[in-house]
């Protein structure tokens, strides 16, 4: 009967251990679904600035074509032609 127990006690011994190193992983996958998380809010943070730079640039380039600017005359002559199809549209609507 002895050997019955030992077995018994050998296998709530490894039961205990799986046990705890699931509590274990279970903490660990909670962290990194944490860093995970703060990852791509700063990625998205990131992609934000970006957007915002590109902008600004596509802006200096407009200025820097009307103050004189060759290199980006086409540029920017397709664009006062495209605001100015927007703003035709915009009247014939008003017209209506």
């Amino acid at each position: 009967m002895s050997k019955i127990e030992d077995i018994v006690d050998s296998l709530e011994n490894k039961i205990s251990k799986v046990l705890h190193k699931l509590e274990i992983l279970k903490q660990a996958n909670l962290k990194l679904n944490d860093e995970l998380a703060a990852s791509k809010q700063h990625l998205k943070n990131h992609e934000l600035h970006i957007v915002a730079w590109e902008e600004k640039y596509e802006a200096l380039k407009i200025a820097n074509s009307i103050l004189g600017s060759d290199e980006n005359k086409r540029e920017t002559k397709l664009k006062i032609n495209s605001l100015i199809r927007d703003i035709d549209h915009c009247i014939a609507q008003l017209a209506d």
